[in-house]
């Protein structure tokens, strides 16, 4: 028996224990725009990595801590994903997933010129959750998140990308688009609905 209102969902239900998110170019703007609506019961830890200039010190934690109604965090070395957290990767660091569900920080060399590099994210967040992790990539100058994205789908994880007709730089969508068949291409409003349908997968 179908539950109340599930006939109305433009998506499937789809259970995980975390979803990751990658933009570069435009990013701050499309990462607002999909987490914008987000309730404060929110309970799937996210992660991302949004390209800085690695001078510069970054203020996204405190931006979005004070646009969202849940916790928000610049990730730390060894620092264990909580549920319903948003975590930032720090500049100049690469961020990855251990499988005990912590972050890693390293200074490994660039990957596609960035670091952090959304594909180590995206890669270690597939090993880690296997099928039950979402990857979100949107707006960029480059092909980061391409491979990442592509090891999500490998691992049976639910992979969506921004429109490139709507993002502000499409490189970075078309990248992965031609590495594999997202599960999902969609524009930002449809890319923040899909995101609050998303369920926790150890939810009764």
């Amino acid at each position: 028996m179908k539950r109340a209102g599930t006939q109305h969902r433009p998506f499937p239900v789809r259970r995980v224990e975390a979803v990751v998110l990658g933009a570069s170019a435009g990013g701050i703007d499309a990462l607002s725009a999909v987490l914008d609506g987000l309730p404060a019961n929110w309970r799937i830890p996210m992660a991302v990595v949004l390209h800085l200039p690695e001078s510069h010190e970054s203020h996204l934690a405190e931006i979005f801590a004070q646009r969202l109604p849940i916790p928000v965090h610049e990730a730390l070395d060894k620092m264990p994903l909580v549920d319903g957290c948003l975590y930032f990767a720090p500049p100049g660091y690469h961020l990855s997933i251990e499988r005990g569900r912590r972050f890693s920080l390293s200074c490994e060399p660039p990957v596609l010129f960035s670091r952090p590099s959304i594909d180590v994210l995206m890669a270690s967040a597939a090993d880690a959750y296997g099928p039950s992790v979402a990857g979100f990539l949107m707006t960029g100058a480059n092909e980061d998140g391409a491979e990442g994205l592509l090891r999500i789908h490998r691992a049976g994880g639910l992979t969506a990308v921004q429109d490139p007709k709507e993002a502000l730089v499409p490189t970075m969508p078309l990248a992965a688009i031609a590495r594999h068949a997202p599960d999902h291409v969609l524009r930002l409003r449809d890319l923040r609905i899909l995101l609050q349908l998303l369920e926790p997968a150890h939810a009764h």
